[in-house]
Formats: C-alpha cells, structure tokens, sequence
C-alpha cells in the first residue's frame, strides 16, 4: 500500500476472537489447551507451600512471638524505668530525714566544740538558772543542820546567863530560822549563777564532761553528765563547792561543814534510754557519709527516669517533705520528753535544754529544705510549661532591653560576646558547681545562707544573658535598581 503498512494477513483475520470472548489458546498442535492440561501441570497462582514447609513456618512464627513476648516493649521499659526512678526517690527521701539526724548526732557527740557551742547560751538562760538555784539551794540546806544550830544557840545562851525562858525561846525559832537560811542560801546561789563566774564554770563542766555525754548517749566515756537508771543527768557538783565557799566568805562559818556533794539534774529520763542509745551509737557510726549515700541515691533516681526534669522535681519536693515531718517529728517529740521528765523537774529548764540540742538540727532541716525547694523551683522553671516559658521569655527580654539601651550609649561587649555566646552552657554549668562548691563546703549552712546563694546564681544567670551577644553575621543588601551592584 502506499502508506508502507502491510495489511494482516486473510487467514490470520479470520482466526481472531472478539474482545469480549475467550482468550485465544497458545500451545503447539497435539497438546490440549491449558483447560484441559493435567491436574499437576495445572497453575492455580502463587505456589502452595507442602506440608514440612508449612510446619517450619508455624515453628518460626511461635519462635517470633517467644522472642517478642521475652523481649521488654518500649512501654513496658519505660514503666520499669519510671518504677525504678520511683523507689530510689522515696528511698532518698527517707534517707535525707536520717541524713539530718546522723549529722546532728555526729556533732553533738563527736564534736568537743559544737557540743560546747551549742550548751554554752544556757548559762545564761533564766530557766535554767532558776533550775539550777532550786537544786543547789536544796542541796546545800539538806547539808545544814538547823535543829543542831538551834540547839548550839540555846546552849550558848544559857552558858552566857540567859534566862531559861528566854533559851527556851531560841529552841522555837527553828523555823524562823530555817527560813533565813533558804533566803541567805538561795540569794547567795541566784547571784553566783547569774555571774560571769557560772558562765565560765558551765563551759568549763560541759566541755569537760563531754565525754560523759558520749557514755550518755554511746555507752562510752564517763565523767559529769552520766546514764543511770534510764536517766540522762548533770553532776552539778562542783556549783555546789563554789556557793560553799561563797557562804563561808560572807560570814556563814557552819557552811564549812558542807561536804563535797555530787547532786544532779535529770535531762532526759525515760525506759526506752537504752533503745535511744543504740540509735545514736547506729547514727553516730554512718555519720556524715550517709548524707553522700543519700545524694548518690537520688542522682540515680534522676539519671534513670525516662523525663529526668521531673525526676528532679518530684525528688527536690520528696526531700521537701521530709524536712517538713522531721519539723513535726521534733515539735511533738518534745512534748513527749517533757512528759517523761522525774516529778519536780523543772519543765521550763528541760524545755530550754531540749531547744538548745536541737537548734542546730533545726537549723539543717530547714536549710536542707529551703535547697530542696528552691531545687524544685528551679527545675520547674527550665521546663516547657507556659509559666516558665513566659517567665524565661520576660527575663530574656528585660535583660536583652537593657543590653540593648547600653549598646545604645556606647558601650560595646566586643569579644567577650561573642564568647559567651559560645560557651553559653559550660558558663551555666561552672555557676551551678561553684553555687555547689559554696554550699557544700560552708559551715552549717542555714536557710539564710541557701537563699542567698540562689540569688546569686540568679545575678550571674543574668549577668551570663546580659553578655550573650551573638556575633555580626553581616545583613544582606539588596541593591537599589539600577545600581549595578551584587548582593553581598
């Protein structure tokens, strides 16, 4: 044809089949078509698997579900982590109340100096020197024999002349003179403990009998403050000697007769005694390493939970609340000492003792939970809550405002921006562990001290902001029509 095609040829248009009909059959001639072929040369599509085969897959498949059902989920693992965390939480918590005590105790007893520094302001306490000049007073008048110098000024009189009627009279006078002496005693008592001369004995008595407090509370030592029938007590002793020797100095001749006298003033009474000083023997043996045990404790607790900012929130307000039962624990524990003091101890004076031991233990626990707190707080406030997000975002733009007024005037950061910029969190690390270095490393530190502490980390956070100039990159230009240059 004149197109170039060549048309089908005649006999292969005849053997066409419309397109709706069957497919044309294939195979060469003598073979039956696929419909007809063998049941086993017959394809049914995708190969069937035998018999073994099909059992090694069901053996695969159970094999796959032992592996998974052995092997931890990623929500199973993230609970495990977060019941972890948990329990070493609580266990810090619990840890720090003892931590407290352990230290506490550790100065009290091992500690010559804070023992004294802590007993010294009682000598001036006025319930304790009215204490004290009850049990001397008493002392001393159970050492005088009044009926015998009653008799001795009877016998004196009547070998002077005086009539008997008037001798009989100074046999009644025992009582009238009894109450003399209790005055002249009491006074002369009441103005050697309100000297500095007491003051200087009650230091001097307690720094020497320090040990005595360790038998007290360890079983060990001895000396003037001793444990005797469940009963804590003071040998006030050498006092006694001393108003002796005043009473003899004023005029008072029969108070030369006065032997040496070993009286004492019960602190602590109580039938547990001997359980207590198991306690402190146990508190005193761990000392300060449990409150190391109890930071390595929490750090882990932290370093394990799966959202560790929180972790640091929750251990933070744990601690928080076990400084604030330790509080409670030590405001009805006093009450309950009160209650078990001897009848005719002086509660005031054993109150006043009781606040003196305690007062530095009062003194950590609300150290230790204004740094728990302010940890909390400050945990919460990196986090991505709107507050802190807000919070951060004001601060962020106060100090950039003013950064911004004194680049304003003149003043230029120079390479000392561009550094900060770049060391921006090794500088917030180095002011957190030298915050750290300061708080560890002073001296009973009080709630006071852990707050301003926190405020300066606050003033160098800012200051680190307020020098955090990223360097000048440059600004793209974009020339003017028909200037002919390029953009930079």
């Amino acid at each position: 044809m004149a197109s170039g095609t060549s048309e089908p040829e005649p006999e292969e248009a005849g053997h066409r089949e419309p397109a709706d009909g069957p497919p044309p059959q294939t195979g060469s001639p003598g073979q039956p078509p696929p419909d007809q072929a063998p049941p086993a040369a017959r394809s049914t599509g995708p190969e069937q698997p035998s018999a073994a085969g099909a059992g090694e897959v069901d053996e695969l498949r159970r094999r796959l579900a032992a592996l998974e059902s052995a092997t931890p989920q990623p929500g199973q693992k993230h609970r495990l982590r977060t019941s972890g965390a948990v329990v070493l939480i609580i266990l810090a918590a619990v840890l720090s109340l003892l931590s407290v005590i352990a230290v506490w105790t550790s100065d009290i007893v091992g500690n010559t100096d804070r023992y004294v520094q802590t007993v010294a302001p009682l000598a001036s306490n006025p319930d304790v020197q009215d204490a004290v000049t009850g049990r001397v007073t008493t002392a001393v008048l159970d050492q005088i024999d009044v009926k015998g110098l009653v008799k001795q000024l009877s016998d004196a009189a009547a070998q002077r002349g005086v009539p008997p009627q008037a001798a009989g009279l100074i046999n009644g006078l025992s009582g009238p003179i009894t109450s003399g002496l209790t005055d002249l005693v009491s006074t002369t008592v009441h103005q050697f403990v309100s000297s500095s001369a007491f003051e200087t004995l009650w230091v001097d008595a307690n720094r020497a009998g320090h040990a005595a407090m360790t038998k007290a509370l360890t079983g060990q030592g001895g000396g003037a403050v001793s444990l005797n029938n469940n009963q804590v007590t003071v040998d006030i002793g050498p006092i006694v000697a001393r108003v002796k020797d005043q009473l003899v100095s004023s005029g008072f001749g029969a108070a030369a007769k006065i032997p040496n006298v070993h009286t004492d003033i019960v602190v602590f009474a109580s039938k547990d005694i001997g359980k207590v000083k198991g306690y402190f023997r146990l508190l005193e043996i761990i000392g300060n390493w449990l409150p190391v045990i109890t930071v390595l404790i929490a750090a882990a607790g932290v370093f394990l939970a799966a959202n560790r900012r929180r972790a640091l929130v929750g251990a933070a307000l744990g601690v928080a609340a076990a400084m604030l039962l330790t509080g409670i624990v030590l405001t009805v524990f006093r009450s309950f000492y009160l209650d078990h003091l001897p009848p005719g101890a002086s509660q005031a004076a054993a109150g006043a003792v009781y606040d003196a031991l305690i007062r530095f233990m009062r003194a950590s626990v609300r150290s230790v939970g204004a740094l728990a707190v302010i940890t909390a707080l400050g945990a919460f406030l990196i986090g991505p809550s709107r507050v802190a997000v807000a919070l951060r975002t004001a601060c962020r733009r106060g100090v950039g405002a003013v950064r911004e007024v004194l680049t304003s005037h003149g003043m230029g950061l120079g390479p000392v921006g561009g550094f900060v910029h770049r060391f921006k969190r090794w500088i917030g690390a180095a002011i957190l562990l030298v915050a750290a270095v300061v708080l560890f490393t002073w001296s009973y530190p009080s709630a006071a001290v852990v707050t301003w502490i926190a405020v300066a980390v606050l003033a160098a956070f800012a200051v680190r902001e307020f020098l955090d100039a990223a360097p000048e990159t440059g600004s793209v230009h974009t020339p003017a029509p028909g200037s002919g240059s390029t953009p930079l």
